[in-house]
C-alpha cells in the first residue's frame, strides 16, 4: 500500500480572480454600466431587462461585454471611443468604492501554499487594488493580467501563465473564480476551480451557471474557504471531500 504520510497533495499552488473574489467591485461595475448604458438602451424588447443583459457577462472585458449585448439586440456596435469612455466611467466608479471581499484576506492567509492573481483587468489596477486593500503580500506582485500575457478569459492564457511562472502542471493549480468567463478559462487551462458565489454582484442561478461551466465545487462565505481547500489537500491517495 502507498505510504499517503509522504505522498505529495494534488494541489500546491492557488490562483485567484481578482474583481468579485478578492475585491468586491462587480456590484459597483454593474451599477455603473446600467447608468452609463440606461440612457443608450431604453426600448428593450418585451422582457429582457439590461440588469439581465449584463449580470451573465460580468467577468468578460467591456469590449466583448457590450458587443454581446449589441449583437443580441440586433444593435449597431458602439465607436471604439464610445466604449473607451464607459470604461473609463467604470473603472473609476470601482476604484472610488474600492473594498475587498468580506473576510477574503484571512481566508487566504489560513491556506498554506503560494498564491497568484490572474484577471481580466490591466496590471497596474490589480496591483493598486492589491496595496490599497493590503492585500499585496500574499501574492507577492505575482499578477498575470492581459496587458501581460497577450489573453483576456475565457482564453485559458493568464491561467497558463501563472502556472508556468510557479513551475508546475496546470492541475496542481486551484482556481478562485466568480464568473461563467472564468471558470471556463480555469478548467481550459486544466485547472480545479472553486466558484465563489458570495459577492453584491452575484444574480439568482450563478451557482448552477459556474457548476455548468466546470466548477468543482461552489461556495458563499469566504469562512468556509480554507476548509474546502485542506480538505483537497488530501494526498491524491485518500478519498476527497468537495
Amino acid at each position: 500500500m502507498p505510504d499517503t504520510a509522504t505522498t505529495p497533495p494534488r494541489f500546491t499552488h492557488l490562483i485567484s480572480d481578482c474583481d468579485g473574489v478578492l475585491i468586491d467591485s462587480e456590484a459597483v461595475a454593474l451599477q455603473a454600466l446600467l447608468e452609463l448604458l440606461g440612457p443608450r438602451l431604453q426600448n428593450l424588447p418585451e422582457g429582457v431587462t439590461l440588469q439581465g443583459l449584463i449580470e451573465p457577462r460580468l467577468g468578460q472585458r467591456l469590449v466583448p461585454l457590450m458587443q454581446d449585448i449589441y449583437k443580441e439586440l440586433g444593435l449597431p456596435q458602439l465607436p471604439a471611443d464610445e466604449i473607451m469612455a464607459i470604461g473609463n466611467a467604470v473603472d473609476a466608479a470601482c476604484d472610488a468604492q474600492l473594498r475587498a471581499v468580506p473576510g477574503v484576506a484571512q481566508a487566504l492567509a489560513a491556506i498554506p501554499l503560494p498564491k497568484a492573481v490572474a484577471s481580466n483587468s490591466v496590471s497596474a489596477r490589480v496591483l493598486s487594488a492589491l496595496e490599497r486593500t493590503n492585500m499585496a503580500p500574499l501574492f507577492d506582485k505575482r499578477v498575470f493580467t492581459p496587458d501581460l500575457v497577450g489573453h483576456a478569459k475565457p482564453h485559458p492564457g493568464v491561467y497558463l501563465a501563472a502556472a508556468a511562472a510557479f513551475g508546475v502542471p496546470p492541475g496542481q493549480c486551484l482556481v478562485l473564480e466568480d464568473s461563467v468567463t472564468g471558470v471556463t478559462a480555469a478548467v481550459a487551462a486544466g485547472m480545479t476551480v472553486l466558484g465563489f458565489i458570495g459577492g453584491g454582484h452575484i444574480a439568482p442561478g450563478q451557482e448552477a451557471r459556474l457548476k455548468a461551466a466546470g466548477a468543482h465545487v461552489v461556495f458563499s462565505d469566504m469562512a468556509s474557504l480554507p476548509a474546502l481547500v485542506a480538505a483537497l489537500l488530501q494526498p491524491a491517495s485518500e478519498p476527497q471531500v468537495a
